[in-house]
């Protein structure tokens, strides 16, 4: 939720309200949300090329070792979908119009934060790999984050101002106070601890003469939340407490905390307050004024889920979600992060919101390639059982989609696709077979499962959301986007080899050399820092394919398993490899050092080019006049498999027994950093 202007006013009596605490050998529970947008915007990653997840995979194993060395045990809860009474859908149409802002300032070399498409799934990845025990709730986590706190007694840490309001037993530390980067020791011992700081409700109610606690749910709905904005009782505040004064934003913000916690501390409890502020109002409007803003103070209230149940023995039980008789495999995996939030959205609201990235402005939003996919997705959750009662059974099931147009949000209608009548069932859905499940995938991704056999397990989703790409981009893809793509594929394998003990005779070699090159080309991705916006469109355009892909693959219990998103994709790298390959560099060149990652990519490129539009291999500098003859001439090739114009330079080669022993062990590296991920996701068949 959040409270305007409360948590840099409280911070702004830092001495008054907080405690020092020296954090160790402790329970702490973690808002999942606050914690890798922190992480996210405070570690001085490059956001403007669509994600540098392996920089962000590091900062949050750092983070995560350093609650080790202090043998504190972190419990991460994740927010959900969105409330199913939609009463935050403003505030979040308001959230997505300040994104687009930022995105837009971002992509013409200005300043703002925008979280990268990918950033929740890869940070669940990390979860899930370093055995950090973790949820995701039905809807809003805050409630229990609270109660779970609460019954283990330990703290919370977030960076949300309503942890400010709830009577939290042993504290809430806010996430900027938190030093975990600066561990010290206990004197004479060897001992970490984290310097942290806790707020101290009891002493900020003291400072407010003695304010009774249960008068700040009330406070916060008056002061504005997330949930509540009643422009009738800014009419009354108006009467009732301090007048608007100061010049600055922050200062008019803290005048009014100030002015609400001062008048509210004359009151001995909340009836007596709420009705001093209906007095105020006119009758006819006292009722439904009263029945807002209590509802809205049950948000502070303890939660009726017992997370503490989840982490001991796995069992979810969520009242709000048990109402809407969803199967039992679809709460299961929402609660293990196996679905996302998206789903959720799309199958009790019918309408999603599509989140904007850096990209070109001027152009329709990335999301619209992956909207057929999209499609598919919403047919699976087009159960006839959870269909409203006044639809018609002939009637394609419609659902919202808040998306970009130009600088603002727009409500869009997408139909849902009619699938066949085996997949019309989502109870049944994980009962499907193997075949069954992987061939909707493909079928939706528009590629056939022989130009995938001879691609790594792991990498086969990516491979095949590449070729989808290539099908749809709006924005023609050029060859040195698709090099570049798949050249930033290798970045996973490389590491595996050089950090592998086993494979000690490569280390040294080639894939070390090219792994360091790699690096240097993501220092300096694009010369003079300048954005090409078309590119950039390009590679948002691939995110939003292979996210959508990720999500139908999960929904299908994923009978492709889920890459390893932190090395899938670096936004620094391949705009980076895109200007070299745009300049003089060519694929052989950058390779020549490393035969083995030569060998993985040409198998990845001799499965996404036969979908390739037959312009994207055009020598360059030819006139247009030329393109009807080179097209037809690119299509023959195509169906020929005799490879593309030699000046590619990627056209797949007789393989060596070497090369394709190095693919095996390349395939066993990434299948191994999937394995966990992709074992509790899927279901035997």
């Amino acid at each position: 939720m959040g409270i305007r202007g409360l948590m840099s006013f409280v911070e702004d009596h830092n001495n008054e309200f907080f405690i020092d605490l020296k954090l160790r050998d402790t329970k702490i529970v973690i808002d999942g949300y606050a914690l890798f947008h922190r992480l996210c915007f405070n570690s001085n990653l490059e956001l403007r090329y669509g994600g540098d997840y392996d920089s962000f995979a590091e900062v949050v194993q750092k983070f995560f070792e350093s609650l080790f060395s202090c043998n504190i045990c972190p419990y991460v809860v994740l927010d959900g979908g969105c409330d199913i009474s939609d009463k935050k859908l403003t505030t979040l149409k308001d959230r997505a119009r300040e994104k687009i802002q930022m995105a837009h300032s971002l992509s013409v070399g200005g300043g703002g934060y925008v979280c990268p498409l990918l950033i929740r799934e890869v940070f669940i990845q990390i979860l899930i790999k370093l055995q950090v025990c973790f949820v995701q709730c039905f809807s809003e986590a805050d409630q229990d984050i609270m109660t779970l706190a609460n019954h283990w007694n330990c703290p919370v840490l977030s960076s949300d101002s309503d942890f400010c309001i709830f009577d939290l037993k042993t504290g809430f530390c806010p996430l900027n106070s938190f030093q975990w980067r600066n561990l010290n020791t206990i004197k004479g011992t060897k001992n970490y601890y984290i310097p942290a700081k806790c707020f101290s409700l009891d002493a900020f109610c003291h400072h407010f003469s003695n304010m009774n606690k249960a008068l700040l749910p009330l406070f916060a709905v008056l002061c504005g939340n997330d949930h509540i904005n009643l422009p009738i009782v800014e009419t009354v505040l108006s009467k009732v407490c301090l007048p608007v004064r100061g010049t600055s934003s922050k200062g008019r913000r803290h005048h009014r905390v100030l002015g609400i916690l001062n008048w509210l501390s004359h009151f001995a409890d909340p009836t007596e307050a709420l009705d001093n502020v209906l007095k105020h109002l006119p009758k006819k409007e006292r009722e439904n004024v009263k029945e807002l803003l209590c509802c809205s103070m049950e948000g502070y209230q303890q939660s009726q889920v017992k997370l503490q149940d989840f982490f001991q023995d796995g069992a979810f039980i969520c009242p709000d979600a048990m109402k809407l008789a969803l199967p039992e495999w679809v709460l299961v995996a929402l609660a293990r992060g196996q679905l996302s939030p998206f789903v959720s959205d799309a199958l009790v609201l019918r309408r999603t919101i599509l989140h904007t990235q850096v990209e070109n402005m001027q152009r329709p939003n990335a999301h619209r390639i992956s909207q057929p996919i999209r499609q598919i997705i919403y047919g699976l959750l087009s159960n006839p059982a959870n269909m409203s009662p006044n639809a018609l059974p002939s009637q394609p099931l419609a659902f919202s989609e808040v998306e970009r147009i130009n600088k603002d949000i727009k409500t869009s209608v997408v139909d849902a696709t009619e699938l066949p009548k085996d997949y019309s069932d989502l109870s049944k859905l994980t009962k499907l077979s193997l075949v069954r499940r992987q061939m909707l995938l493909l079928e939706t991704l528009k590629v056939k499962q022989t130009v995938l056999d001879p691609i790594p397990l792991a990498l086969k989703l990516p491979t095949a959301v590449s070729c989808y790409w290539l099908q749809h981009t709006e924005t023609k893809a050029k060859l040195c986007h698709l090099q570049a793509l798949l050249l930033g594929m290798l970045l996973g394998p490389l590491h595996a080899t050089i950090n592998s003990p086993d494979k000690e005779d490569l280390q040294g070699g080639g894939a070390k050399v090219l792994y360091e090159e790699f690096q240097r080309v993501k220092e300096s991705p694009c010369p003079g820092g300048s954005l090409d916006l078309d590119t950039a469109h390009i590679f948002c355009q691939w995110q939003c394919c292979l996210q959508m892909g990720m999500y139908l693959n999960q929904l299908l219990s994923t009978p492709l398993p889920e890459p390893d998103l932190t090395r899938l994709y670096n936004g620094s790298l391949v705009h980076g490899l895109c200007q070299r390959l745009l300049a003089s560099t060519s694929v052989e060149d950058l390779l020549s050092v490393c035969p083995e990652a030569k060998q993985l990519y040409e198998l990845l490129f001799n499965a996404t080019r036969s979908y390739a539009p037959a312009e994207l291999f055009l020598p360059k500098g030819k006139p247009n006049t030329r393109k009807k003859r080179h097209k037809k001439k690119g299509a023959s090739r195509s169906e020929k498999s005799t490879g593309p114009p030699s000046n590619t330079g990627c056209w797949f080669e007789e393989s060596n027994r070497f090369g394709l022993l190095m693919v095996e062990n390349l395939e066993e590296h990434i299948e191994d950093s999937t394995l966990e991920y992709t074992q509790s996701a899927s279901n035997d068949d």
